[in-house]
């Protein structure tokens, strides 16, 4: 081949790749010590998750946040401690047709719901879980640091979204989550970081009380970003205080859903429910939490969905460990202090 052929050549491969290389801007900005002083980091941690604040204020203080790089979203995810226990999981079969009339308006119907049937008891040992979903800033540093060829669907025409680096990533395979996860356990000098099973992770959005949503047991648009929030996009992670989990974590309800280690089967003594997902998916894993697409019945703890092809489901994830010395213990919500306002 000529160098003139190969020249042409390898400029034509250049000017129609898909996807550009990955930019370092946001660690620019991150690196900015003025504009971080300039914005007050401290403050905006204390705006960002206030009760006493309003979403719009919450909105601005994570989208800054975002720009000159948010602590509470390190490298390696910080996790919360879940204590184990003998518990339920799973929908009682006489509560579906309240489910299903309760959502009717969103055109919920019954089959979906009876996936999570029947209740049913399991034991869980003590774990961690991802006080936040994984955000797009913490998959960057895995796609630069190991050149995985896959970026997220939802990163336009493969670019970084700088703009949303705190916001949790979405678009993802579950072949891309384990790659992210094989990375950061050898990072992480070798924590046994996985995805949390199905059933852990219903208990650590609704508690020993067993609530409805991770919140409690009624509805709140003001709790979680779903298509009732009214933002119709993803948030920075943590924005939405009142949506807080049993043992601390944030967007459990809303934002994205989140893939869990499972693949969908029935749970013990229930037949296979055949629907859209089944039907176009065949064996899928199961997808927890609801999103900004979706109405608040996908935020309710027990339901069961998946990763239906299309824009109207975004998936990310949100990481757990086995090894809970390191996790933050489960006392509560710990950082009152913000709720407070001081």
């Amino acid at each position: 081949m000529s160098a003139a052929h190969q020249e042409h050549t390898d400029g034509r491969r250049s000017h129609f790749a898909r996807e550009a290389p990955l930019s370092t801007l946001c660690a620019d900005l991150a690196d900015t010590a003025a504009l971080g002083d300039e914005v007050r980091v401290d403050r905006l941690l204390r705006t960002v998750e206030n009760t006493r604040a309003a979403l719009p204020e919450r909105l601005a203080a994570g989208a800054l946040l975002g720009l000159v790089g948010d602590p509470r979203t390190p490298a390696v995810p910080v996790v919360l401690a879940v204590p184990g226990a003998r518990t339920t999981i799973g929908l009682d079969p006489n509560d579906v047709p309240t489910v299903t009339r309760a959502w009717a308006h969103v055109g919920v119907r019954d089959d979906w719901i009876r996936k999570e049937t029947p209740e049913h008891p399991v034991v869980l040992r003590d774990f961690a879980l991802g006080a936040y979903p994984v955000t797009n800033h913490q998959y960057l540093a895995f796609l630069r640091e190991t050149g995985y060829p896959h970026r997220p669907g939802t990163w336009q025409l493969g670019a970084y979204p700088w703009q949303s680096a705190n916001h949790p990533v979405c678009g993802l395979t579950p072949q891309d989550v384990d790659a992210y996860l094989a990375w950061l356990r050898q990072v992480s000098g070798g924590r046994p970081f996985r995805l949390p099973t199905e059933a852990e992770w219903e208990h650590a959005a609704k508690g020993f009380e067993g609530r409805e949503f991770p919140w409690g047991d009624t509805f709140r648009a003001d709790a979680a970003n779903t298509r009732e929030s009214g933002v119709h996009t993803t948030t920075p992670v943590g924005i939405y205080p009142q949506g807080r989990a049993p043992f601390g974590h944030w967007d459990m309800g809303g934002n994205v859903e989140e893939f869990t280690a499972d693949r969908y089967a029935p749970y013990p003594g229930a037949e296979p429910v055949t629907d859209d997902l089944s039907r176009t998916l065949g064996s899928y894993r199961v997808t927890r939490g609801g999103s900004f697409t979706r109405h608040g019945d996908l935020a309710r703890t027990r339901r069961r969905h998946g990763a239906y092809p299309g824009p109207l489901y975004p998936i990310g994830f949100r990481v757990a460990c086995d090894e809970v010395t390191d996790a933050t213990p489960a006392a509560g919500h710990e950082r009152k202090a913000a709720d407070d306002g001081r």
